[in-house]
């Protein structure tokens, strides 16, 4: 048994929700601060794999043994609007089972600036994380199941059928 830092006894597929955001916060901070919003889906990398062969064979990768999920981002996020608006305005084909946001915002009342990346699972695993500016280190990113409950709210919402 492993447990997380919120005490949750987290399974294999547990792991997987949270692999995925830690993988699209340190893809985010790659390329700094002053971002838009950016929305990804997630689809199982074997699934994905055995779709595009091509792929698979270009990163060497085994369709049996692939695992874990592979973040897409989604390239037609209006960044004319706040992301919370797009949100309510999108829906996920069957073969997204889960989506992932991350979106800069400053929060009260120290007007702290931080990013966060949610991501959610139509079966209703979630998992966050957050790097704030004035600690923008990997070892310093926060990670929890359910540090942004509205955030993931909206999420879940664009994966219902």
């Amino acid at each position: 048994m492993s447990l997380g830092g919120d005490g949750r006894d987290w399974t294999t597929s547990d792991q997987v929700i949270r692999s995925a955001a830690v993988e699209i916060e340190a893809h985010v901070a790659a390329s700094g601060w002053d971002q838009p919003a950016r929305l990804y889906a997630l689809v199982p990398t074997s699934e994905l794999l055995v779709a595009e062969p091509a792929l698979a064979a270009r990163l060497g990768l085994d369709t049996a043994t692939a695992s874990g999920f592979t973040p897409i981002e989604q390239d037609d996020v209006p960044i004319d609007r706040p992301l919370e608006e797009t949100l309510h305005r999108i829906s996920w084909p069957p073969q997204v089972v889960g989506c992932a946001a991350a979106v800069e915002r400053l929060v009260q009342p120290a007007a702290v600036e931080v990013r966060i990346v949610a991501a959610a699972t139509r079966d209703g695993r979630a998992y966050c994380a957050l790097r704030m500016r004035a600690h923008d280190d990997d070892s310093s990113v926060l990670t929890g199941a359910d540090l942004v409950p509205g955030l993931l709210t909206l999420l879940w919402e664009t994966l219902a059928d």
